[in-house]
């Protein structure tokens, strides 16, 4: 289909800022829960292995939700979807502030789970779409604005805690600025130029070998990213020792690079090219891991963390553009198969971190994240779909 009738090229810029809206409208919400995980952790009374099993609920609402997103995203289209999915999203953040009992939070997280993924679907079919209005890559933009969101609420994050405000007033803060970044963008989006038009197509297509590779990368590098997220915080606590004043020093180093590193990220692939930018990729989060895991003092801790930070960024993009190069499937059925491995290794590493924790240690947690993270380097020489 040609998109370029719903666009004209003076819209496309308008249409562009309201897609990468909604991606910092989710990294804003994903990001202000990260940064209050160890004070939810603390008000509950859990330990590292209740943690870890109370996180599990994100992935379930996440794995529950798949077949039923994809479908609806088909049916009704991505710009509805995306919608309803940001409102609910935001609007169960606020509802986590509130938890008073486990068994709360784990009903809460499931259903952060369930529209989180339904607004990632959404949210990337109106990307794929609107990358092709452009005519060129600029997905590692729109996921530097969910970085840059995430940057900039932990930012916030750690400003409340400094000042002793309570979770509940942080989370109904960042859903009323959700809220109002939702209002002036949707009316901007994409047309539904992706809904099914009542021809009958599969929701699910089983990946080749070449894009399950895809997904593996995604999938390594996403079990870092997602334990960075849920447990920099305690690990800077209670490995690290650090006060309750700079537990978030490592989430901000981590999220500082990522940031930096996706708006980076097309130059230097476009430089050094996509399979070498993926090696180095999976060196520096390695190298960063093991630092911190051997170190576990303030520099060389932070230190690490920058590094996993920007071996993370660009891994995503990456991949996410070489699946759209498959000959086997559409491009937008290619990056929906890549995403979803890849998204499900985000949601695994935290309740991996916690599970072993308890058995073992954080550190030996952090070590086996480490080792994951540095098999995207290996991967990378096997995708053929990696120029």
């Amino acid at each position: 289909m040609n998109l370029s009738i719903f666009a004209p090229s003076d819209s496309r810029k308008y249409l562009r800022l309201a897609v990468a809206a909604f991606f910092f409208v989710q990294g804003l919400s994903f990001a202000a829960w990260a940064s209050r995980i160890p004070d939810i952790k603390n008000m509950l009374h859990l330990t590292e292995g209740g943690l870890g099993t109370v996180l599990l609920a994100l992935p379930i609402g996440l794995m529950a939700s798949l077949p039923i997103s994809g479908w609806m995203v088909t049916h009704y289209g991505s710009r509805k979807m995306v919608l309803i999915g940001a409102v609910l999203y935001a609007t169960t953040l606020a509802f986590i502030g509130f938890v008073s009992r486990t068994e709360q939070l784990v009903i809460v997280l499931f259903a952060f789970g369930l529209w989180g993924n339904l607004t990632n679907i959404a949210i990337n079919t109106q990307a794929v779409a609107v990358e092709q209005l452009w005519g060129k890559s600029i997905m590692a933009s729109f996921h530097g604005l969910w970085s840059l969101a995430g940057f900039v609420s932990a930012m916030i994050g750690s400003l409340f805690i400094s000042v002793n405000i309570p979770p509940h007033i942080h989370f109904i803060f960042i859903a009323i600025a959700a809220f109002a970044i939702i209002l002036m963008a949707y009316k901007h989006t994409m047309p539904e130029s992706d809904k099914n038009d009542g021809q009958a197509q599969p929701l699910f297509v089983k990946p080749d070998r070449d894009l399950l590779t895809l997904g593996l990368i995604g999938f390594c590098a996403m079990v870092c990213e997602g334990a960075m997220f849920d447990w920099s915080g305690v690990y800077f606590q209670e490995a690290v020792h650090v006060p309750a004043s700079m537990t978030t020093l490592g989430y901000v180093a981590f999220m500082g690079t990522m940031t930096g590193g996706r708006f980076a990220g097309d130059w230097l692939a476009n430089k050094l090219g996509r399979r070498k930018m993926l090696q180095i990729s999976g060196i520096l989060m390695g190298t960063g891991l093991a630092i911190s895991v051997l170190f576990p003092f303030l520099v060389p801790a932070t230190f690490g963390f920058l590094l996993v930070g920007f071996g993370v960024s660009s891994v995503v993009p990456l991949v996410y553009s070489a699946a759209g190069k498959s000959t086997t499937m559409s491009p937008g059925m290619a990056l929906a198969a890549v995403s979803s491995i890849s998204f499900i290794g985000f949601l695994i590493g935290p309740p991996l971190i916690g599970i072993v924790a308890q058995f073992a240690d954080l550190r030996w947690s952090f070590a086996i994240v480490g080792v994951l993270a540095s098999m995207t380097a290996y991967l990378s020489t096997k995708a053929k779909l990696i120029s």
